[in-house]
């Protein structure tokens, strides 16, 4: 298969809803997709500006300043305290990592990656763009042989899903038996809000807790697009196996997947501040609490959404009708027919809209309620 297979691009579909909401006579409020609109903070604004002498190639392989950084912030903010710079290395946002992991490892027909049941559909993608077949299981008893590659994503994009050290431990253990390299999605790991994750840090893959000793065969994937509204950086990074990262960086640099050098010195500065990160998190938190007890006053079920940017809703009935009934409100969601076969009745509202609409649609739910 090649990208020229792929199926048109699922977002297409949502313009006919776009169009009703945005006649509402007190305009759209969009919650469909997660792209932040608070500002960049002005420490990280200040260091791309600073670095903007940027005459030679970057590194693939990351600065040393980025490197430790990565390193550091691991230690200090995901249990991780072990890592060495062989352990990391930056890539260009996180979604072209997932698109092209199974490429990158090799993988091709005959070999089996699995992705969660409800997902983010590039996992999906890159499996297929690799030949390699995609399967949707979240049991790791379920994982099949043959499996070379397996995505987890804590918390869970859409719905909010977050593995306990216990769970990763055992998912841990099974890819081993299968000889498969496990990578966890990681990006909203510092949005946690229900049950343990109120009080405490949502677990990584390589906390020392789950990997046995050994951090053999398993990577973690970070983005800084969420907790420091850098999506239009394109600023991420993978770490984990050395042996494995090695491979990823050799193939790398064939490929000249290098991010630019002024956006390396911004996330190293990123890296290092935790103020902005915990100043980001309280807007999240403060339009959670309007949206939340306002979509289920109107009907729906918010299922898992313990923890990320999402609230992952239904009100039983098939998501397309659900997004009709949203858009007459003048909400634009995004239908959880997006995220794979096992969430037709499920839509996904981001948190990602100024507290003012978010407010707004709050007083529209509660207004129809049934």
């Amino acid at each position: 298969m090649s990208v020229r297979d792929l199926a048109d691009y699922p977002w297409d579909a949502v313009a006919p809803f776009r169009e009703r909401a945005a006649a509402h006579p007190d305009g759209i409020v969009d919650l469909s997709i997660g792209s932040p609109i608070d500002p960049t903070p002005e420490i990280i604004r200040a260091a791309l500006a600073e670095a903007t002498d940027a005459h030679a190639y970057p590194q693939t392989v990351g600065t040393a300043e980025l490197r430790e950084a990565i390193v550091d912030w691991y230690a200090r903010r995901r249990g991780v305290p072990d890592l060495r710079p062989d352990n990391v290395l930056p890539t260009i946002g996180s979604k072209e990592l997932v698109a092209l992991l199974p490429t990158l490892l090799g993988l091709g027909p005959g070999d089996r990656v699995v992705h969660p049941r409800v997902a983010y559909p590039t996992y999906e993608v890159g499996a297929r763009v690799a030949g390699a077949t995609p399967v949707p299981a979240d049991d790791p008893a379920e994982w099949p042989e043959g499996t070379r590659l397996i995505w987890i994503n804590t918390p869970g994009n859409p719905d909010g899903r977050t593995w306990t050290r216990d769970e990763l431990a055992a998912a841990v253990r099974r890819a081993r038996e299968l000889g498969a390299v496990l990578a966890s999605d990681e990006c909203y790991a510092e949005l946690g809000w229900d049950g343990p994750w109120a009080s405490e840090p949502v677990p990584s893959v390589l906390d020392p807790r789950v990997t046995g000793g050994t951090r053999s065969g398993l990577l973690s994937v970070y983005s800084l697009s969420k907790q420091s509204n850098l999506a239009g950086y394109r600023a991420a990074f993978v770490a984990g196996c050395a042996r494995v990262v090695g491979d990823l960086l050799a193939a790398r640099k064939h490929l000249g997947l290098m991010p630019p050098a002024p956006v390396q010195h911004a996330m190293a500065v990123a890296l290092r501040d935790d103020e902005h990160v915990a100043a980001q998190k309280e807007l999240y938190r403060e339009r959670r609490a309007l949206l939340l007890p306002a979509i289920q006053a109107a009907g729906f079920r918010v299922d898992g959404s313990e923890a990320g940017l999402y609230l992952w809703a239904t009100e039983g009935r098939d998501a397309w009708e659900s997004m009709e009934r949203l858009a007459g409100l003048g909400i634009l969601g995004g239908p959880g027919a997006f995220y794979g076969d096992f969430s037709a009745e499920h839509v996904r509202l981001s948190l990602t809209a100024p507290t003012e609409r978010v407010a707004r649609a709050a007083e529209r739910l509660r207004a129809s309620t049934p």
